[in-house]
């Protein structure tokens, strides 16, 4: 399929509000309920920067458990961004709906990695406009930090064990089973437990972490 480079790619993001207890539960032994809160608002911020920076397509943040916290209220204004709400089930269904909705070829991503670029965006986007069925940026701890897809693939997606070690080689398999050709233009890491937290201040990110002065996102 011949390359379009001036087609629009959509990005997803999937994130959960900023509610204390209910966001980066893993990370509540080392920041508190409040700070594992507040260090979810500033990555969804910030993962809304890089993605609208990216200027690919239209974003779409899709929010859980429902579109209607002030912080997703705040940024659909400031960064001129569709909200929409997950959907029940698991990881899996509710990216396969965000994928589904966009009726074009889109990017997947959630909050967790702040090492996500507008650049790797733009990269992964180009992927799918040169006609390759899927795009991924692995994780480091075995699962993946985005995925994009030209069309929705159900099989992609069901009965996968989330959360695990096993989760991108399990999804390189269900490609190649599928005969779908994809591309791993990178591999990055993502914040999830009290041990990230010293990447994220050694990678120059500390801003992110509550007590620590603010730094406005700009990508």
């Amino acid at each position: 399929m011949a390359a379009d480079p001036a087609a629009p790619v959509a990005i997803a993001i999937l994130a959960k509000a900023p509610i204390p207890g209910f966001a980066k539960t893993r990370l509540i032994p080392a920041l508190g309920e409040a700070g594992a809160a507040t260090l979810q608002a500033r990555l969804t911020e910030r993962a809304v920067a890089t993605a609208t920076a990216a200027d690919t397509g239209p974003v779409t943040l899709w929010a859980a458990p429902d579109e209607r916290h002030p912080a997703f209220a705040q940024l659909a204004e400031r960064f001129a961004i569709a909200l929409a709400r997950q959907g029940g089930g698991d990881l899996g269904a509710r990216m396969l709906v965000a994928l589904a909705a966009a009726n074009r070829p889109v990017l997947v991503i959630g909050t967790d990695c702040p090492a996500l670029t507008a650049d790797h965006l733009r990269t992964a986007a180009d992927v799918l406009r040169a006609g390759t069925d899927a795009v991924l940026i692995p994780a480091e701890d075995g699962g993946y930090v985005l995925v994009g897809t030209r069309g929705p693939h159900p099989a992609l997606f069901g009965a996968m064990p989330w959360g695990t070690a096993g989760v991108m080689r399990e999804t390189r398999r269900r490609l190649a089973e599928l005969g779908l050709s994809w591309r791993e233009p990178a591999i990055l890491w993502d914040v999830d437990v009290p041990e990230d937290l010293e990447r994220l201040r050694a990678s120059g990110l500390e801003d992110l972490i509550p007590g620590r002065p603010r730094i406005a996102s700009s990508e």
